[in-house]
């Protein structure tokens, strides 16, 4: 296991071992952190001895409801994740928001006047022509963007590897083709060295590599289903397949996958502030929907410990009452309602959910 460290101006550094970092943090050279991914990490108090850094890719495999990514350097396994995506809740929530807002507009229309004097709504623009990545789409995206930015913010990566589809005819029938190419060019902008490979060739490379992947039950929150994926392209960039003498073929270069710390990241589900609701309120007294703020100091998504009794859970805020903070787990299924002055703040919400565990699974390497 390798604990990432950070140079006293916030610059990445080389991850270090784990004995390493504890034994800074005990003496004083550094001081611990924790990342919106969930990644402990230190940074360091003093100036280093030296900054050079070795080559670290980072492969993403995305999908539409699942995304693995991992990074990896020529030694070491650093870090592993799967990404559950708000594709089918943000579609749902586009459509009610369609529907919402035809029955407004059908509301105040006077249908007893002639049609030429009736409230309709003019013409303003023609909105069909755009070629814009949809908000579903837009919303995986930007996930796997935000992921990859608190990484970049705290390991040195030279490198991404992001797998892409192929097909023949309109390219717009799937999701996970859509907008890829607009996500290509989201990560040349942090990064110089950004490839892409197609999905046949990273079956290859996790063959080679020994990795078994489970290609049922994708929803299953284990390395084996995504992450690994993300393992094999990250791998691409130290290994390839090609010409090794005059009479032979085979792979050349070295990289070696170890265990790594695995976590499953999804965004809180978390409504935001609706001033029309489906039914209209009687009396034109709206009641309050969504949003973020609770009544008590806290926000909704919020890590917190919370007591009833014998019973202490923690989790995550996810409503409240006059009295009461409802506190969730990561599925967002409610764990109880607890007393406002018996929940003890954690850590705040970063509009992440991180359920993070540590994988011992033995890898093969490839020379």
């Amino acid at each position: 296991m390798r604990v990432p460290v950070q140079n006293r101006d916030h610059t990445p550094a080389m991850p270090t071992k784990a004995s390493r970092a504890r034994r800074w943090v005990k003496e004083g050279k550094a001081t611990a952190h924790w990342s919106d991914n969930g990644i402990y990490f230190v940074r360091l108090v003093a100036e280093p001895s030296d900054r050079k850094t070795q080559p670290v890719a980072v492969g993403i495999d995305p999908g539409k409801l699942y995304t693995g990514v991992a990074v990896q350097s020529a030694n070491f396994t650093l870090w592993m994740a799967d990404l559950v995506l708000p594709f089918k809740t943000v579609k749902e929530r586009m459509e009610q928001r369609a529907m919402m807002r035809r029955g407004r507009r059908g509301r105040r229309i006077n249908r007893k006047l002639p049609d030429n004097k009736r409230a309709h709504r003019q013409v303003r623009f023609d909105n069909r022509r755009h070629f814009q990545v949809p908000p579903s789409i837009r919303a995986n995206r930007e996930l796997e963007l935000r992921v990859f930015k608190e990484l970049l913010a705290i390991i040195p990566i030279t490198a991404v590897v992001y797998e892409v589809v192929k097909a023949r005819g309109d390219k717009g029938f799937s999701p996970v083709m859509v907008g890829q190419q607009w996500q290509l060019n989201n990560l040349k902008q942090y990064v110089a060295d950004v490839q892409f490979i197609e999905g046949w060739k990273t079956a290859f490379i996790r063959r080679e590599l020994g990795l078994q992947k489970q290609k049922y039950s994708k929803g299953d929150a284990i390395p084996a289903t995504h992450a690994l994926d993300g393992v094999a392209l990250a791998c691409n960039a130290f290994i390839s397949y090609g010409i090794i003498s005059a009479r032979s073929i085979g792979w050349r270069g070295n990289v070696t996958v170890t265990p790594a710390p695995f976590a499953v990241i999804r965004r809180s589900p978390v409504s935001r502030r609706q001033l029309h609701l489906m039914i209209p309120s009687s009396g034109g007294v709206r009641r309050k929907y969504g949003g973020t703020v609770t009544r008590h100091g806290l926000r909704k998504g919020d890590y917190v410990e919370a007591t009833q009794g014998a019973k202490t859970v923690c989790g995550w805020v996810s409503g409240d009452t006059e009295k009461q903070v409802s506190v969730s787990d990561p599925n967002w299924k409610r764990l109880g309602q607890f007393s406002k002055n018996k929940v003890r703040l954690i850590r705040r919400s970063t509009g992440l959910i991180v359920t993070a565990s540590y994988t011992a699974v033995s890898f093969s390497s490839v020379v």
